[in-house]
């Protein structure tokens, strides 16, 4: 059986990389108690905490740990009338705190993720090996069948090209999970015990022109790399789909770094899943994505992106339009989610302004 690590098992680096670099964003709409077993991990750090739901609610945070805290009514104080494209009642809204960091990279994490043990017992450190990920090139224009070659210990085998040695920026670390998988409903509901035990050592590049699931509750990038097409979409609260958000995001940035020359590496490190969603509630999110993903993925797979597409604000801007001229016969669904991303990506201009502009929110900081 899979157990989480403990506190005590966990020790911090002595020099934590990327601390003035980095942010930890949290959605959530309950206390953080969780953090105190990533405590060693992520208190040299500054955290963005993103509330769901009621912002009347008070949210604790364990004492000891650097944050801001934003809830709807922040969100709507900022973004004024742009706050329609930052989702309601769904964790989708974490993507306002990839908005508001001012930081080169953001590592985000949900609430029911505790820290995993590796075959050996030890604690995994994620945000150590996201960082390591991400700070060593990614290789996606030709596979290497010893998986990531800038790892200790392994190396671009025999027949691998010498003009691709070199990899390219990683922009993106997709990290997995122990315990409870991220299944859909429906699987989720035929295989109701179902647990992840298996800890794959690897960690690999994914191939250009392939794409990918992407789970939001482990994963880190580079915010100036891909952050603009960091987007979770409009779920939850008065849209008809919901659990689509991180994969929405995964299919953009995955187009769009395959077009800039950027990699998407997966894998390791893992976190520790410690709560099944329930599978009736998921299908009832799901339902309509089921049916949809038939021809989404077709989509993304085909869609082209023009040579003048040189920032990723721009490969998002004509990503939209693509959106809405091809996928609203799918459901008018999608030409409100394709408005929704040049909101976003206006709002993101706006908070975000060429080096030495100026333009901070005022969130609560602790």
């Amino acid at each position: 059986m899979v157990e989480p690590a403990t506190a005590s098992l966990a020790a911090a680096p002595a020099m934590p990389q990327l601390k003035d670099e980095l942010d930890i964003v949290i959605p959530t709409i309950r206390n953080l108690d969780f953090l105190e077993m990533w405590r060693p991990f992520f208190q040299p750090y500054h955290l963005i905490i993103v509330q769901d739901g009621d912002p009347s609610k008070t949210i604790k945070v364990p004492p000891g740990f650097d944050y801001e805290l934003y809830n709807r009514n922040d969100i709507n104080k900022i973004l004024g009338p742009k706050a329609s494209c930052i989702s309601f009642k769904d964790s989708a809204c974490r993507c306002f705190g990839y908005m508001v960091s001012k930081k080169k990279y953001i590592f985000t994490i949900d609430d029911d993720c505790f820290v995993a043990k590796d075959p050996s017992g030890k604690a995994v450190n994620a945000l150590e090996q996201h960082i390591k990920n991400m700070l060593s090139p990614s290789t996606p224009f030709f596979f290497n069948t010893l998986y990531d070659p800038f790892r200790e210990g392994a190396d671009f085998v025999r027949g691998y090209p010498f003009s691709l040695r070199e990899g390219v920026p990683t922009a993106v670390s997709h990290g997995l999970w122990l315990n409870i998988p991220d299944y859909d409903a429906p699987t989720q509901l035929v295989k109701p015990l179902e647990r992840n035990t298996r800890f794959v050592d690897a960690v690999l590049t994914i191939p250009k022109g392939t794409l990918f699931p992407m789970c939001g509750m482990n994963l880190a990038f580079d915010r100036d790399l891909i952050g603009p097409a960091m987007y979770f979409g409009l779920m939850g609260d008065g849209q008809p789909i919901g659990r689509y958000d991180d994969m929405w995001a995964g299919w953009c940035i995955k187009v769009i770094c395959d077009h800039l020359g950027l990699g998407v590496k997966t894998g390791l490190p893992y976190i520790y899943h410690s709560k099944a969603s329930n599978p009736f509630v998921n299908l009832r999110k799901e339902y309509k994505g089921i049916f949809w993903q038939e021809e989404i993925i077709p989509f993304f797979q085909q869609v082209l992106l023009p040579k003048d597409c040189t920032t990723v604000q721009k490969c998002y801007i004509e990503l939209a339009k693509q959106v809405k001229e091809k996928l609203s016969k799918v459901d008018p669904y999608f030409d409100k989610l394709a408005d929704a991303m040049v909101t976003w990506i206006k709002a993101w201009d706006e908070l975000n302004p060429p080096r030495g502009g100026s333009s901070m929110p005022n969130g609560k900081a602790a």
